[in-house]
């Protein structure tokens, strides 16, 4: 049997990828982050399957799942909110699993970052404007932060940042950054992004807490901070110049056939 590491994506249903969805489908066991992961996604699985929310679940109660379904030689679909590898609380899972010599594998998914910037039709990346995205967060009661990974060293780089498990911490955030990045410094607040109930709050930094706090606000919310957003004076990419060639491109060839249209 194998254990396999699903991310559902940021909220959407049908972003899981097709690889997740078709082990959900077959795996007679599937334990799933019930606060963050779509019932439609785990409702794929097997008739008469295992089906359990861990949420109320600690790490051991999880592993001993796990176990059970390897003596009964079952595959197991671990699925977990947005891509396995970001703040996904999986390498300690793994961790057991290699003490006890049971099989996993990991099949990502799209990061909640990604699917927001999907909704907001942005790109987080632009020309001469910010070519870095730094996903970070800031200590909370979970975990802290290395004290190399601060927000005062972060900021440094003016890069897009994408923050999550902060909406609780606007103030420090706010206070930090805006030293680097400018108190009218663009900032996008992605409620759920992709569910049913999403919701996106433009704003900056100097205003954000208010404006948070006017929507009531709590939790599941990633805050974008950057010149990216809402920038529209950037000048395009060479990628796709009329001047630029690259190996699929030749910028010879193309002159040439310009030439022959003209005539």
């Amino acid at each position: 049997m194998t254990v396999y590491f699903i991310g559902a994506g940021p909220g959407a249903a049908d972003l899981i990828t097709v690889r997740g969805l078709k082990l959900i489908e077959r795996c007679p066991t599937c334990l799933f982050a019930g606060s963050l992961v779509p019932t439609e996604i785990v409702e794929a699985a097997p008739e008469g399957a295992l089906v359990k929310d861990t949420a109320p679940m600690n790490l051991d109660e999880i592993i001993e799942d796990m176990k059970s379904a390897h003596e009964r030689g079952e595959d197991v679909a671990r699925v977990h909110s947005g891509d396995p590898s970001i703040y996904g609380a999986v390498a300690e899972q793994m961790r057991r699993l290699d003490d006890l010599a049971i099989p996993y594998e990991v099949v990502p998914g799209v990061p909640a970052f990604a699917g927001a910037a999907a909704k907001l039709q942005t790109e987080l990346t632009l020309p001469e404007i910010a070519q870095t995205i730094i996903i970070t967060r800031t200590s909370g009661k979970a975990s802290s932060m290395p004290e190399h990974e601060t927000l005062e060293i972060l900021g440094q780089s003016r890069a897009t940042l994408a923050i999550h498990l902060s909406i609780r911490n606007l103030k420090y955030v706010e206070e930090t950054l805006t030293p680097y990045y400018g108190a009218d410094c663009p900032v996008i607040i992605a409620y759920r992004a992709t569910w049913p109930d999403e919701k996106f709050i433009t704003t900056t930094l100097k205003d954000m807490r208010a404006d948070v706090r006017a929507e009531k606000i709590t939790r599941t919310a990633l805050i974008f901070v950057g010149k990216v957003f809402g920038q529209k004076q950037f000048r395009d990419s060479e990628l796709y110049s009329a001047d630029f060639a690259h190996v699929l491109r030749n910028k010879g060839k193309k002159k040439k056939r310009q030439a022959a249209e003209a005539e």
